[in-house]
């Protein structure tokens, strides 16, 4: 791996180059150094909300599942309803499947008695409509931070919050480039939009051109916004779980 001349802040890492076992961690001569970039809230702070958000959601029941997963899904309408209608579509048929599995396993009360064993039960429509609603505000939540954050910024993010991986020895720098290729070549998959299933299995046996794909991550530094949101946000979550 090789890193050319780059604004401080800034680490390209040449994808052509990152092939079999090859040691690709920072010391090979790709640095990652802070850089002041025009950024309000650090994006892996953005990513600590969503993930502490969704864990909450989680263990929640009643009217607090009900009144967050609300205000979370009407937040994502006001400020990034397009990009939540997209993912939407796209795990409409996973969701539909998740609600039919809760709706005809769990055992229960027949809901429609003269159907007998073909009946939903009660407690299986009302598992799975909670499970669904908190399926759509994690997703909601998702749309909003990816709207918000560009993939090299949602890579930087989490090579920040990766970094508890250094303990374990393992090179959050390898982690930083597998991300990036696989939202790459997602990104390709998408855009040559596949008329149907069959398309798509043809798709996953064609070659990509394998060109150079520096990765640049900007590493912005935490400021006390930061620290405001997350103390916001675990103060709900604290609210929340009480």
């Amino acid at each position: 791996m090789t890193s050319s001349v780059l604004p401080p802040g800034i680490c390209s890492i040449n994808s052509s180059e990152f092939s079999g076992e090859e040691n690709i961690s920072g010391s090979v001569g790709c640095r990652f150094l802070w850089r002041n970039v025009m950024m309000r809230v650090h994006p892996a702070t953005l990513i600590l909300v969503w993930v502490v958000l969704v864990a909450t959601l989680q263990v929640l029941s009643g009217w607090k599942l009900f009144a967050l997963s609300g205000a979370m899904l009407i937040a994502t309408g006001i400020l990034s309803g397009h990009k939540f209608l997209l993912l939407l579509r796209r795990t409409r048929w996973v969701l539909f499947s998740l609600l039919m599995i809760y709706v005809y396993v769990t055992p229960g009360h027949a809901l429609v008695e003269s159907f007998g064993l073909y009946s939903p039960t009660r407690e299986g429509v009302l598992e799975g409509v909670i499970q669904l609603l908190k399926l759509l505000a994690a997703l909601g939540g998702l749309a909003w931070l990816l709207d918000r954050l560009h993939r090299p910024q949602l890579i930087a993010g989490l090579y920040v919050l990766l970094a508890p991986l250094v303990l374990l020895r393992v090179s959050r720098e390898r982690v930083a480039v597998r991300l990036a290729l696989t939202l790459h070549y997602a990104e390709v998959a998408i855009l040559r939009g596949a008329r149907d299933w069959r398309a798509h299995l043809q798709q996953l046996f064609q070659p990509v051109a394998d060109a150079a794909h520096p990765v640049e991550l900007l590493l912005p530094r935490f400021a006390w916004r930061d620290g405001i949101v997350l103390a916001g946000v675990l103060l709900v979550s604290g609210w929340c779980l009480r």
